[in-house]
């Protein structure tokens, strides 16, 4: 059989005008693989790049971060994301729409507050109310963002005395879109990408919802911030993606080791300039989706020995990507499947 395979290979490369003068080349490699294929398979297997399909440096910063962990992490990198939904609490109970599901043949379970995992991704048309407002396409992990930040704080606000709620880094809008889901507030969405700010307003389109949305840089508030203290920020960081790998593998081979320390830089920028704008006994919750500690919890200890006024206030942390099934589950992560994400609460102390 594996004879036929090589056979329909070379002959296909024949057909094919770019390939066919490499025909006999391919031949004689394949055939090479073949006799050799029990030695060749026993050196890839004992290359950890070969055997964890992640550069070398990855494999070695996660060994360094995560020291018991990265087995796991590495392991659920390489499985297939499940489709996750954020039902919205405006219009349907997660409940509610887990019957709808059934109703419609669409196999689901719950997660978290307000999430629902599906059997299979289908196409979000397929979905009984996606284009009405009900559902979003958001993983279990980002979902937690809004309750966070909005958890603890005074809700019932006066339409005078609403709460100013900052969304740093907004773009698609998923999160902004929560944020309004859960509370009537003053939400200013600011993205840095003109044509991604685009993206926000149809999301919040889509779902009848209304927030301030600006193109600007959230590190330079000389340009945009019209001197109003915010209740709480949101600050979603820029970051090298490292915990949403299998949703977008591509990403470890186009990263680089440096992009760490860059990208570093940029969320402690970010950090420093918006602090200030958050009101005393306001939150600000730095979050990124990135399993390397660099982005998570060093940035924020950094944070917090420069800044006496912020305090900690309990949060997850860093948060591995699993699956609900993974024997490997992290034991200090929620039940469930969600991809690797940071988060971080931080309070100003009272003046």
């Amino acid at each position: 059989e594996v004879f036929t395979l090589v056979d329909q290979a070379v002959e296909a490369a024949k057909r094919n005008t770019g390939t066919a003068r490499q025909a006999s080349f391919i031949n004689a490699c394949l055939r090479r693989f073949l006799r050799e294929r029990k030695q060749l398979v026993e050196a890839a297997n004992r290359d950890p790049v070969a055997q964890w399909n992640h550069p070398r440096w990855w494999i070695n910063r996660l060994k360094q971060d995560h020291p018991s962990r990265w087995q796991a992490i590495l392991r659920a990198n390489n499985l297939q994301a499940p489709m996750t939904l954020r039902v919205n609490s405006r219009k349907a109970t997660q409940q509610q729409y887990l019957a709808t599901l059934a109703a419609a043949g669409i196999g689901a379970v719950p997660v978290g507050r307000q999430g629902v995992v599906l059997d299979k991704a289908r196409a979000v048309h397929e979905l009984p109310g996606f284009d009405s407002g009900v559902v979003s396409v958001q993983d279990a992990a980002a979902q937690m963002a809004a309750q966070l930040l909005l958890g603890g704080l005074d809700l019932q606000t006066s339409q005078t005395n609403r709460l100013q709620v900052l969304d740093a880094c907004a773009a698609p809008g998923g999160k902004t879109a929560h944020l309004l889901e859960l509370a009537d507030c003053d939400v200013t969405a600011l993205d840095i990408d003109a044509q991604r700010c685009a993206r926000i307003h149809e999301t919040l389109a889509r779902l009848k919802l209304q927030a301030q949305v600006v193109a600007a840089d959230a590190a330079r508030p000389d340009l945009w911030w019209n001197g109003i203290l915010f209740d709480a920020i949101l600050l979603d960081a820029p970051c090298t993606a490292s915990g949403i790998v299998r949703r977008h593998p591509d990403v470890r081979w186009l990263r680089r080791e440096t992009d760490i320390a860059q990208l570093a830089g940029v969320q402690a920028r970010l950090l420093q300039k918006l602090w200030p704008l958050v009101k005393p006994g306001g939150r600000l919750l730095y979050c990124t989706c990135s399993v390397f500690r660099a982005e998570g919890d060093i940035q924020i200890q950094t944070f917090l020995a420069h800044n006496t006024d912020a305090v900690l206030r309990p949060s997850p942390g860093h948060l591995m990507p699993q699956t609900g099934a993974n024997n490997d589950a992290v034991p200090d992560n929620p039940e469930g499947d969600h991809d690797g994400f940071f988060y971080a609460l931080l309070e100003k102390s009272a003046a």
